[in-house]
């Protein structure tokens, strides 16, 4: 029987629900990244049906050029395990992130649109894809005009999306906690895991190369913790162990976010791992998928 979470946790919908400490801190946090990537990272939605994305070109960091891409491709094919890959009982995926995410949707970052996160996911047997990243996103806090992890998650099935949800969210939940939020890593993952109601859900652990600050490695690894220790509580979780293959050439020089050649293996990646996490034949026991 799916856990189902008390009314606590599902009343921290919105940023009008967090006390002023966290409210404070959450500005604090999302205004650093903001202010850091204004004009590199911009939200983005992608439909598997178009294959398309709402994008920006980067102001200061250019994507690399088309022959390094082609050779990108085949090494994140070859990082998803197989130039076949295995395939997916998820044929409904609903993918949410941040601007981790943006690159893996964005022909700006990726000019080839195979490389691309719909149609990797397509070609581990998902028929219908919803994508939507958006640059500094938490589960919980959200700048102007933006809808949290968590609005977007909620705006989904209540529009009758069924399916397996895959959320690559977290590094801004983290730094927002370690800025003074009082909405705690557990709870944010809770309140995900409650609008999934039961169904499959792949979460994409965080990581970066940064020694301090609120977005740092040390904060991300306390991230991945709370999702282990979740994972406990739900037996329809999967955790996606990025941090445990990210190399740091695929990072730009920020630490945090990554260059055309590690969007597209991300991409290959976090599709590979949903095959494995929940495959077409037989039942995956692990909660960590490497």
């Amino acid at each position: 029987m799916p856990w189902r979470p008390s009314r606590g946790p599902r009343r921290l919908r919105s940023p009008r629900r967090l006390g002023i400490v966290a409210s404070l801190a959450a500005v604090l946090a999302i205004s650093l990244l903001s202010a850091a990537f204004a004009g590199v990272f911009s939200s983005a939605t992608a439909a598997a049906a178009r294959g398309s994305a709402n994008t920006h070109r980067p102001a200061l960091l250019r994507p690399a050029g088309s022959n390094r891409a082609a050779g990108t491709h085949r090494a994140a094919t070859r990082a998803a395990g197989s130039s076949r890959p295995a395939q997916t009982s998820c044929t409904s995926v609903a993918h949410i992130g941040d601007s981790t995410s943006v690159g893996m949707v964005s022909p700006t970052w990726l000019a080839d649109p195979a490389q691309r996160l719909a149609a990797q996911y397509r070609d581990v047997g998902a028929r219908n894809v919803q994508i939507d990243a958006s640059g500094g996103r938490s589960i919980v806090e959200q700048m102007p005009g933006q809808i949290n992890g968590y609005g977007v998650a909620s705006s989904w099935y209540q529009a009758g999306f069924r399916g397996c949800w895959v959320l690559a969210l977290g590094t801004n939940d983290t730094a927002n906690v370690a800025a003074g939020s009082n909405v705690g890593l557990l709870a944010r993952i809770q309140e995900m895991m409650a609008v999934a109601h039961g169904a499959p859900v792949l979460w994409v652990n965080a990581q970066t190369d940064l020694a301090g600050g609120p977005w740092s490695e040390a904060n991300m690894q306390l991230w991945n913790q709370a999702l282990l220790q979740a994972a406990k509580q739900y037996p329809n979780m999967r955790i996606f162990n990025w941090a445990g293959m990210v190399q740091p050439s695929w990072h730009l020089s920020d630490g945090i976010h990554y260059t055309s050649a590690g969007y597209a293996i991300r991409a290959a990646a976090i599709a590979g791992a949903l095959a494995r996490a929940f495959p077409a034949s037989g039942h995956s026991t692990s909660v960590l998928v490497n």
